[in-house]
């Protein structure tokens, strides 16, 4: 047990030593990102589009191809929810709690997106991780969807996609978007608190 301990710890410092500067800067634009979610800023858009050019570059050479493919669903729903947020500029921007509508809209994309993406990185690519990595991606896709109609439930999807992503990013190699996934779990924690205390204010408002 403690050789297989030790084993695991020289692999986590050689993946320390194999950090790139890509990695860096895009984790860093992800924390960036994030902190703005939390703050209920505008400027978690740009800041995330950033960090999604870069980390679908790293994905893609990494073998994660249902995370690259998110990236380009996140680089999307990004513009989309910048567009949204933007749109309500000096008005009073609002989180709510989703409708059940929304409960079973955000299930379904789970649901199709996990079995859509499963089955084509099961047949039409080498990936070892097929239904993680497809696992991953599918709860991130319904929370960037809630994120971007400002539901709080958001928080939880991508925490779901978060606690997969952990382990899937340390056996990719990939430790400091493992290190992000992790502060990104923590923070949303932080974020749907936060959210929560915005809905309970307006409502006693």
């Amino acid at each position: 047990m403690l050789e297989l301990i030790n084993h695991w710890g020289i692999g986590i410092k050689e993946q320390i030593h194999q950090i790139s500067i890509w990695e860096g800067i895009g984790v860093s634009f992800g924390v960036a990102e994030v902190l703005f979610a939390k703050k209920n800023k505008v400027w978690l858009y740009p800041c995330g589009i950033t960090s999604i050019i870069i980390t679908a570059y790293l994905f893609f050479h990494a073998g994660l191809y249902a995370e690259m493919f998110l990236q380009t669903y996140y680089f999307f729903m990004s513009i989309y929810g910048w567009v949204l947020w933007s749109e309500k500029k000096g008005q009073r921007l609002t989180v709510e709690y989703s409708s059940s509508l929304e409960w079973k809209k955000a299930f379904a994309i789970v649901i199709s997106a996990w079995a859509i993406l499963y089955i084509l990185l099961l047949f039409f690519t080498n990936s070892d991780v097929p239904f993680f990595d497809s696992l991953v991606s599918a709860f991130a896709w319904s929370g960037m969807w809630l994120l971007a109609k400002r539901k709080i439930e958001n928080w939880i999807f991508l925490n779901v996609s978060n606690l997969i992503a952990i382990p899937l990013l340390i056996h990719k190699g990939l430790i400091l978007y493992s290190a992000l996934t992790l502060f990104l779990f923590i923070i949303a924690v932080f974020g749907y608190v936060e959210w929560k205390k915005l809905i309970e204010k307006r409502t006693a408002d």
